[in-house]
């Protein structure tokens, strides 16, 4: 057995290591999304929309708003937020959530998340979804979320 040279690990590195970082549970844009703990919980009846949550932290340019976010097995997604509806909290669709510095957002149950309609059969308990955030200075960032089953945690 021959051993591995220096130099074939340094080139394995640098053609793995971009790969590898873009396809972890935490990522960064060009445009300062940092995003983490990203999960998708399935819904108890299967077909039913999934939800995506996940924290973030942001640390570009002023004005910049989550507008978007695509989610791999899905047919389509939402962002949502609760708000008061005549004296009852309701689920309400948002157009853009925005960024600022130093001012984490938390897309969490009860506050808010992303409706991942029409989820495909690929997304399974113990497999991972990719789900990209898209913000309106037009840079995103990629991540993969661990997929959970509806009585996991969320």
């Amino acid at each position: 057995m021959k051993p591995i040279r220096p130099a074939a690990l340094a080139l394995a590195a640098a053609v793995l290591l971009p790969w590898l970082a873009a396809c972890s549970p935490t990522g960064e844009s060009a445009g300062g999304l940092t995003v983490t703990n990203a999960r998708l919980v399935l819904a108890p009846v299967a077909g039913n929309p999934a939800a995506v949550y996940f924290d973030l932290a942001y640390t570009g340019a002023p004005g910049v708003s989550l507008t978007e976010v695509d989610v791999e097995g899905a047919g389509m997604t939402m962002i949502h937020d609760y708000a008061e509806d005549g004296g009852k909290m309701a689920m309400v669709m948002t157009d853009a959530v925005p960024l600022a510095a130093k001012a984490p957002v938390r897309f969490a149950p009860g506050g808010l998340h992303v409706m991942a309609m029409d989820p495909s059969d690929a997304l399974k308990p113990g497999s991972s979804a990719r789900v990209t955030l898209i913000l309106s200075d037009g840079t995103s960032t990629s991540i993969l979320a661990p997929v959970r089953a509806a009585g996991d945690e969320r």
